[in-house]
């Protein structure tokens, strides 16, 4: 007599389906990974570009500083712009720095000391705003402003322009400069 055999059990396939969704899964969480690693280069390169851009303009508000101190006189601030050096705008109007002509040519100087790497040289220009009795600003500000006997205090506002590693990255820096002029 033969011996009969059972029939094997006929497969339904659900080894093969667990695999294709788990590999689906681990595919879907490969991808999340490298978009998320990809934005957090550009989030830190662009973080990167604005520091060097406040670098840029910091440096540039040190020059701006340096020059003032060699400044003798006011003659030269003008409402137009004399090598960077502008009358602060009238009440009403726009700003100096708000234009964009400002940033380009001898509308604003140069700064001497550059930070490495950045897209172009950082630039300022310096606008007189007042003149000021020193006995106003004593008690206010705790300066004494030197010891020079003169009464008045001119009042500067430097206004410098830092450019990060690439030109879509500015920073704008503005600082008030107080001055005892002999």
């Amino acid at each position: 007599m033969s011996q009969i055999r059972p029939l094997p059990k006929q497969q339904k396939g659900v080894a093969l389906f667990i695999s294709l969704v788990l590999l689906l899964i681990l595919t879907i969480i490969g991808v999340s990974s490298v978009q998320t690693t990809s934005l957090e280069v550009r989030m830190t390169r662009n973080e990167h570009d604005s520091m060097l851009a406040f670098q840029s303009a910091e440096s540039a508000l040190r020059d701006a500083e340096a020059q003032l101190e060699l400044i003798t006189s006011t003659a030269g601030f003008t409402d137009a712009g004399n090598n960077g050096l502008y009358d602060s705008a009238e009440m009403g109007d726009a700003e100096n720095w708000l234009d964009a002509n400002v940033w380009s040519g001898t509308n604003s100087v140069v700064a001497a000391t550059a930070v490495s790497g950045v897209f172009a040289a950082p630039r300022y220009v310096i606008e007189w705003v007042a003149s000021v009795d020193r006995a106003d600003l004593t008690g206010e500000f705790q300066q004494t402003y030197g010891s020079s006997g003169a009464d008045v205090v001119e009042i500067f506002r430097i206004t410098a322009q830092g450019v990060g590693g690439t030109a879509n990255a500015r920073v704008l820096l503005q600082s008030s400069y107080g001055r005892v002029m002999d």
